[in-house]
């Protein structure tokens, strides 16, 4: 049994690896989805190795009822499919505040701070666009923004990579 498990083992990790792309230094755009009304986030991204980076979103919301901003950091695996389309998967948390003023004498604000999950199909162009389409799912862990403690969200990424 503990034979059949470590080969298993090894050639998950032998697959993951041998089909990994070599991701690029830095991206940055927009990630435009609508978790709990965060619908435009700045997207930044840092690979960390050949196929890890760390990705940085930061959303803001802001108008005469409301103020809120969110930021979020996600650890990702990268691994491709075929040619410049790869998938990733990848785990982190989000820290904001949010600030209801639409009610008078509701005392609806504070601090909030998420653990996410991420998971997602992207293509590498040829040119320096990446494009994306990912599901993320954040479950409240200090107070909760929204009607609940999870909320779920998918968004579609462009960066510019350099």
């Amino acid at each position: 049994m503990k034979r059949l498990f470590f080969s298993i083992t090894t050639m998950l990790v032998i697959t993951f690896t041998a089909s990994a792309q070599e991701i690029s230094d830095h991206a940055i755009g927009i990630r435009t989805g609508d978790n709990d009304g965060f619908s435009t986030e700045i997207s930044y991204q840092k690979a960390l190795a050949d196929i890890n980076r760390l990705e940085v979103d930061l959303g803001f919301r802001s108008n005469k009822n409301f103020e809120a901003w969110k930021l979020s950091g996600i650890y990702q695996w990268v691994w491709n499919i075929d040619g410049g389309f790869n998938w990733y998967a990848g785990f982190g948390a989000g820290i904001g505040t949010w600030d209801n003023k639409a009610i008078e004498d509701y005392d609806d604000d504070g601090l909030f701070i998420n653990a996410d999950g991420n998971i997602g199909v992207e293509y590498n162009f040829d040119i320096p666009l990446l494009i994306s389409l990912d599901f993320r799912p954040e479950f409240g862990i200090v107070n909760d923004f929204g009607d609940n403690d999870l909320g779920l969200d998918i968004a579609l990424g462009i960066r510019y990579q350099f």
